[in-house]
């Protein structure tokens, strides 16, 4: 299994080339109309750019958040040497649940992967499961024709 920045079908074409038997899909279906996350949250996420989030936790339990108000409490922790335990306690305070359920846009904890930036329209899972299966065939073929001319 392939997980991690997987959000087109390009991209799940591209690593099953590399050996996946599939892929985890999460954030694509984390920004669709179904999912449970608050509209807030998905609003924010769907205006993200490039660089708009960061891997951090490395050390405790690495995850990418959106850069916020708790991101910077994080990463001045992290900068000052806390401890895991101390760590733990920070994310401990229902972060993210406050920040992905509730719409806290400052103090919840953003987590969102790196795909996002290339994602800005609220689809419903039906209209995104379409768009990766159709994607993945249009990259296939390409590749078919690609192999064709090669051979």
């Amino acid at each position: 299994m392939a997980a991690g920045g997987i959000g087109s079908g390009e991209s799940i074409l591209a690593a099953m080339t590399l050996g996946a038997d599939g892929v985890q899909i999460g954030t694509r279906f984390a920004l669709t109309e179904e999912s449970s996350a608050h509209f807030t949250f998905k609003d924010r996420c769907l205006r993200l750019n490039e660089g708009d989030t960061q891997l951090t936790l490395k050390q405790l339990s690495p995850v990418r958040l959106v850069k916020n108000d708790f991101f910077k409490q994080v990463e001045e922790a992290e900068a000052r040497g806390a401890t895991t335990d101390e760590l733990r306690a920070l994310l401990g305070k229902g972060r993210a649940k406050k920040g992905i359920f509730e719409g806290d846009l400052f103090d919840g904890e953003l987590e969102i992967g790196q795909v996002a930036s290339c994602i800005h329209k609220l689809q419903t899972v039906n209209e995104v499961m379409k768009e990766l299966v159709e994607d993945f065939n249009t990259a296939l073929n390409r590749v078919n024709e690609l192999n064709r001319f090669i051979s």
